[in-house]
């Protein structure tokens, strides 16, 4: 399978091993002398907004530029503020962040995206990094951790910890025909997003107007995505969704 990777920038450079997690990362390198790498932060906690922008911010040579909780108002913000890295929460209401992922690499490609996540599942991070993505962290790492992944995408590297890396180039090496039991690799990135959307219980309303697309449009990727997955119904397919998703939650519970 291949992987969205920025045009002659990103390679992959594994995390860290385990047990080093909370290890002080290196102060961030100012660029040309007094530029900082600038972060943009879109999560729906204010909580975890405060906490990331505190931290960040007392480090040298880095800045938090903006931060809010919806995918609609962020996207034109980070055109204006232009950051490094956008640090995203995968989980948003009005638009995934998947989806925000997308429309920041095509409108913003300056903007490396960091994906932030509640989901410790290896078919999310490749999900994300398939979106343009180039990282993907876990809400339940150290503080340190989140700085460490920004200073690696700021520099051009996609970031993944070690045993995800492995799972996604294992399936990648693998037969396309044993590369995913749940056949969730067949599907594109808007199917994929159409899918999420459905197991978090969105309408087919609510997905349309959420991906600014026609219900038609939204309702032949539903069909799509039933067909690929191998489901004879809609309510097949809406009873798969919501189970998947609920097993992410619950792993990362």
């Amino acid at each position: 399978m291949s992987h969205t990777r920025a045009p002659g920038s990103l390679h992959f450079c594994p995390d860290t091993a385990t047990g080093d997690l909370t290890a002080s990362p290196a102060s961030f390198e100012a660029k040309g002398g007094s530029d900082h790498t600038r972060v943009f932060l879109v999560d729906e906690h204010p909580a975890i907004r405060t906490v990331l922008t505190r931290k960040i911010n007392e480090q040298d040579g880095a800045q938090v530029v903006g931060d809010t909780a919806g995918a609609k108002e962020a996207l034109p913000r980070i055109e204006r503020t232009a950051p490094d890295v956008a640090v995203v929460e995968i989980s948003l209401v009005q638009v995934d962040g998947l989806t925000l992922t997308e429309r920041i690499r095509t409108q913003v490609p300056d903007t490396r995206v960091l994906i932030f996540s509640r989901y410790d599942d290896t078919t999310y991070a490749e999900w994300a990094i398939r979106a343009g993505a180039s990282g993907y962290l876990m809400k339940t790492e150290p503080l340190d951790e989140v700085l460490r992944a920004i200073q690696k995408i700021e520099r051009g590297h996609i970031y993944l910890r070690q045993d995800i890396l492995s799972d996604i180039l294992d399936r990648a090496l693998r037969p396309s025909e044993e590369a995913d039991e749940t056949g969730l690799s067949a599907l594109t990135m808007r199917e994929i997003t159409v899918f999420q959307m459905l197991g978090d219980g969105n309408s087919m309303t609510q997905i349309a107007e959420n991906l600014d697309l026609s219900r038609k449009t939204v309702e032949t990727y539903r069909r799509q995505v039933k067909e690929k997955l191998g489901c004879d119904t809609t309510d097949e397919l809406l009873k798969y969704a919501v189970l998947w998703t609920s097993e992410q939650v619950g792993k990362a519970s």
